[in-house]
């Protein structure tokens, strides 16, 4: 029998894999809103795509879409679909024709790029009037003893293993410099109900957490999954999950 503290330990490496599953999806309404200003819908172009999980979306409201990500760990777990082009490139130097995008977007990675190359690149792909969508969200909000004891682990026991570039999602990225006519964007959020399976294959993507492993501190890891389980009862059982949605959007 499997003991409690290797169970635990199983749930923080588990790779590109658990970034596929366990990584939140977008609402729809984030998608639908980006086409409805976009000057077209004949290409949609997701920088730093991840597994794929905003550019599958983007596909339901365009013609054509290329989802980049500098991972080929990432590009592997995405999932084939026909208007779909995946591929492996830095948000800095995209094998795009010039003048060709409709709408580029960056989710959850904008705060990883060199954001003036970033842009000048920007600058090259878009198509006239296209739009630039900054997204992020924001820190993961739980109710009750759960909520508390997350907070504890969020913002003082993993909080030493955040990479200087997380205080910009943390922000909204309200501090970005967007160097294009901004638009105001909606008020959006992820409202999701999890289990402690997603809840902790979740955290497990965190790249504070690939660094606190790294740094030989797996107990803060284990104590943290083992106090959630105590509060959260039945695995099995849903409990609400939200983030706030934060985005700047620039118009070209």
């Amino acid at each position: 029998m499997n003991s409690p503290h290797l169970e635990l330990r199983n749930w923080f490496d588990q790779g590109g894999l658990a970034y596929a599953r366990f990584r939140p999806e977008y609402p729809a309404e984030l998608t639908a809103y980006l086409a409805s200003i976009a000057p077209d819908r004949l290409l949609a172009v997701d920088v730093g795509c991840g597994s794929g999980q905003l550019t599958r979306q983007l596909a339901e409201h365009f013609d054509a879409v290329v989802g980049f990500d500098p991972s080929m760990d990432q590009i592997a777990h995405t999932v084939p679909q026909e208007n779909i082009n995946y591929g492996c490139a830095q948000a800095e130097d995209l094998p795009l024709l010039g003048r060709s995008a409709s709408l580029i977007t960056a989710a959850q990675a904008a705060h990883w790029f060199d954001l003036p190359r970033f842009y000048t690149e920007v600058r090259r792909v878009a198509e006239p009037n296209a739009i630039l969508a900054l997204i992020s969200y924001g820190v993961l909000h739980l109710e009750g003893m759960l909520g508390a004891r997350f907070e504890q682990f969020y913002g003082q026991e993993i909080g030493p293993y955040w990479p200087a570039e997380r205080k910009l999602v943390d922000s909204g990225y309200a501090t970005i410099d967007l160097p294009f006519p901004e638009l105001q964007a909606p008020e959006i959020s992820i409202q999701l109900e999890w289990n402690l399976e997603e809840f902790l294959g979740y955290v497990s993507t965190w790249s504070a957490v690939r660094s606190a492993r790294e740094a030989g501190r797996e107990d803060l890891l284990h104590q943290f999954a083992a106090d959630m389980a105590k509060c959260w009862g039945d695995p099995a059982t849903r409990h609400p999950v939200s983030w706030p949605i934060n985005m700047r959007v620039g118009r070209l």
